[in-house]
């Protein structure tokens, strides 16, 4: 398997990567054993799992395994967080040094990766990806003729629905396929073309889950976001196509873009509108639930949030308020340099990924951005989302308007563009909710003057910030193309 006499695999799929390894141990003519706190050492290599009696503590296991001069392979499941007390920490040193001699071969599968610095040494550490196209297709075969020897099912889906199906099952376990497949054929016996959006609910259902991606809803078409012209015409001159069609052009994909600006002027609603523009799924990474108080576990979060983009490939990647994730990356701060190798990982990945993962990074504080990030080439383009202009307010107060039931024809909308001068959007739609409350409670219309009352009454953030915002502006000029 490896010249080293210990292997590491840190994944959800416990039974394939015991699979794996049992099938590679008989390969090999190897005798395989394994070991759970509640059962203890046992023969994988049979059926019932003859257990060896007394060896269900972690430390005596681990002695016995050493004591052990046959060759063989041991595989132990959530052996990490033992390893933690002192005395099962020697009995694995002493079961990794015998290993060498006795052709012994032991492997640690565990949810999280294994951080004892002797296991590192002494471990290569194996990843198991989740399934690619031709397996997830095996999968949910098996998975439909498994169900199908229970209970019939009818299969009524086309070619491209079923491959739009199988694609859309990228990036999750098998055994998170299998429960959704069996799930959509459960209640109607039936798969077919409305299953495909059971399926994608389902999945981000998974992904939400797992806490580091999440999915978002962007509207249907870019008539639904005020304003921003100067980057839906950029969006459109980069409609994405096919890599191969691109590639028979010359031309590489959009890898990506970073949008600065005032808080609250529509930063996320570039993040949709571009997901809108390209008809791709948005997914959320926010960079401060990366952080974990384990030793390895934030580096190991990263890498799995970015392999996971990749695997759901072709998407929109938010990385949402970049500058919170890496804001001590600069400074003298008492992370340990941590900061600093998640943002050298982040920044590889960038540069290296050949997946179709769009980037599009948002960020508020600029001083806090590291030099690395703002370099030419990085990202395609840098934009500046400033406060809406007139026409873009007009356009802005129009969609929140429609959206609360309101006519915008029944409202002097001049005056209350005049009236939102240095609003940001979110502002103006916070406006619009106000007065709707305010007209329901007393039981009336929302009228124009009403609405103007809402405004004067809330100053908006350029006013409150207004040399913050200044800054921004004069920082931006001859930096970032303007989005609107």
């Amino acid at each position: 398997m490896t010249s080293q006499p210990a292997i590491t695999i840190a994944t959800p799929e416990e039974s394939y990567a015991l699979s794996l390894i049992r099938d590679s141990a008989a390969d090999l003519g190897m005798v395989c054993h394994r070991w759970t706190l509640m059962g203890g050492l046992m023969d994988a290599s049979v059926e019932d799992y003859g257990q060896i009696s007394d060896t269900e503590a972690p430390d005596k296991a681990l002695r016995r395994i050493a004591r052990d001069r046959q060759p063989g392979v041991y595989v132990l499941l959530d052996l990490g967080p033992h390893l933690e007390e002192p005395k099962v920490a020697r009995a694995m040193r002493e079961a990794l040094f015998r290993a060498h001699e006795q052709a012994q071969m032991l492997v640690l599968i565990d949810h999280s990766p294994v951080t004892l610095p002797i296991v590192r040494q002494y471990a290569t550490q194996f990843e198991v990806f989740p399934p690619e196209g031709e397996e997830i297709e095996r999968i949910v075969r098996s998975q439909l003729r498994a169900h199908h020897r229970h209970t019939p099912i009818d299969v009524s889906i086309k070619r491209s629905e079923w491959e739009a199906m199988i694609r859309n099952l990228r990036g999750l376990t098998r055994r998170q396929i299998r429960n959704i497949i069996a799930e959509v054929v459960r209640e109607d016996h039936r798969l077919d073309s409305d299953d495909l959006h059971a399926v994608i609910a389902r999945k981000r259902e998974y992904v939400r889950s797992d806490g580091l991606l999440e999915f978002i809803d962007a509207p249907t078409s870019l008539d639904d976001i005020g304003g921003l012209n100067t980057l839906k015409k950029w969006l459109s001159s980069r409609l994405l196509t096919s890599e191969a069609e691109a590639a028979e052009h010359g031309l590489d994909s959009p890898r990506g873009v970073l949008m600065l600006g005032v808080q609250g002027a529509g930063k996320s609603l570039c993040a949709k509108a571009i997901s809108a523009a390209w008809k791709r799924p948005l997914l959320r990474l926010d960079p401060t639930a990366l952080y974990d108080r384990y030793v390895g576990e934030s580096e190991n979060r990263l890498r799995t949030a970015l392999r996971q983009a990749e695997l759901m490939a072709p998407i929109i990647l938010w990385i949402d308020e970049i500058e919170k994730g890496f804001a001590s990356m600069g400074s003298s701060s008492n992370d340990g340099g941590l900061s600093r190798r998640m943002f050298g990982s982040l920044l590889t990945w960038m540069q290296e990924h050949r997946e179709p993962v769009f980037i599009v990074a948002t960020a508020n504080d600029i001083e806090s951005l590291p030099p690395e990030l703002m370099r030419k080439g990085r990202f395609d383009e840098i934009f500046f989302v400033d406060l809406p202009g007139e026409e873009a307010r007009r356009a802005i107060l129009s969609i929140h308007m429609r959206k609360r039931k309101l006519n915008p024809d029944d409202f002097d909308l001049p005056t209350l563009v005049e009236a939102t001068a240095g609003f940001s959007g979110a502002e103006i739609e916070q406006g619009i909710i106000a007065a709707r409350h305010e007209a329901f409670a007393r039981r009336e219309s929302v009228t124009t003057k009403g609405l103007a009352e809402v405004y004067a009454a809330s100053p908006p953030l350029s006013v409150t910030m207004a040399e913050r915002v200044g800054q921004l502006r004069s920082w931006a000029r001859g930096r970032c193309v303007m989005a609107d």
